[in-house]
């Protein structure tokens, strides 16, 4: 402890009282210590302090008030994820990515063919081919601008980057491309 400079009727600080309180404890107090009240007093005072400090150390810190919130929020999101498709890879070791983010790489793919809008994209993993690659199903819905171009032109180009970012963006072969057009939309 530092000098405070408060000093005790009896002429000790309780800074001294302080620095000795595990020598008194073990036995080894000197006369002083032994008889006089303020000491004692001091000592007693400075003990309870140290072992509610001690308590308090040791108690452990209570959690986060949003702690609950954010673990039942990480939960939903690993369901929501779904499954899980190995992709094929040159290095030791596996690679994993869910079903969730291929959906997501291949609507984005969809949604780059003017007056096309990806909707929903559910993919069904066939497992790893021949060539080490794996094979999924998709099925895709999708929406397109109205007054465009007719629906026989824009599905094969939705097909053809679909098919196109699978392979070069995912490293999947597309067993299956099933494409439905569910809504047709009219931008303001």
């Amino acid at each position: 402890m530092t000098d405070s400079g408060y000093t005790l009727p009896c002429g000790r600080s309780v800074e001294q009282v302080w620095d000795r309180l595990d020598a008194v404890e073990a036995g080894l107090a000197d006369e002083h210590e032994l008889n006089c009240p303020h000491c004692t007093a001091a000592r007693e005072s400075l003990r309870m302090l140290r072992d509610a400090t001690r308590e308090l150390a040791e108690e452990p810190d209570p959690p986060p008030p949003a702690m609950f919130d954010r673990i039942m929020s990480a939960v939903r999101a690993e369901v929501r994820r779904g499954r899980m498709v190995e992709l094929a890879t040159p290095h030791p070791g596996s690679v994993e990515v869910s079903e969730q983010a291929i959906a997501v790489v291949l609507r984005y793919a969809a949604d780059t063919v003017p007056g096309v809008r990806a909707r929903s994209c559910r993919i069904d993993d066939f497992g790893p081919q021949p060539d080490g690659r794996h094979a999924v199903a998709v099925a895709m819905t999708i929406s397109v601008r109205h007054g465009d171009t007719a629906v026989e032109r824009i599905v094969p180009q939705v097909r053809e980057r679909v098919r196109a970012a699978a392979s070069a963006r995912i490293g999947l072969v597309l067993e299956r491309l099933d494409i439905a057009v569910v809504d047709i939309f009219q931008e303001d």
